[in-house]
């Protein structure tokens, strides 16, 4: 039985710790050129396997085209979360919370809402901002507490205000 192109790509991230940095890049970019140079999650995957193996300037351009593309399905947050987490790195914060703050806006409460807040936190504290880093972080953790989730959320929001 033939596996789907996502089923082989999801192969190969599942390999990933086991492959050389050569062998991954090799792997990701045969099944990419399987697609068209405009496929939405072929850039994308492109785009994550350069991001994996430290090459933030190559994923960059790669990230935004697959965006801009239509990417579809759990893809697209992830993409806007990964290209967030690039900017972050390349010294650009400012740009990877605006692009976070918009994709929480859209994705208020639902699976990627802790993901997002996270990589807001970082990109917050990478802006210079930890004050309200530590309030995305405490308000996204609060969700999750078993006991005192309304005291911490009250306090994050608090933590944010002053």
């Amino acid at each position: 039985m033939e596996q789907t192109w996502d089923a082989r790509v999801a192969a190969v991230w599942a390999d990933a710790s086991d492959l050389s940095d050569a062998a991954m890049l090799e792997r990701i970019d045969t099944l990419v050129a399987e697609r068209a140079d405009d496929d939405a999650a072929a850039l994308f995957e492109a785009a994550s396997v350069r991001d994996y193996l430290g090459r933030e300037e190559e994923a960059d351009p790669l990230y935004r085209r697959a965006i801009e593309s239509g990417l579809q399905g759990e893809r697209g947050p992830q993409a806007t979360i990964q290209l967030a987490s690039t900017l972050r790195n390349r010294g650009r914060a400012d740009e990877a919370v605006d692009l976070l703050s918009s994709l929480l806006a859209e994705h208020e409460a639902d699976e990627w809402t802790a993901a997002g807040a996270a990589f807001l936190s970082l990109a917050l504290a990478s802006a210079g901002r930890e004050r309200e880093a530590a309030s995305v972080a405490l308000v996204a953790l609060s969700e999750n507490l078993p006991v005192y989730s309304d005291a911490v959320l009250r306090y994050a929001i608090r933590l944010r205000q002053r």
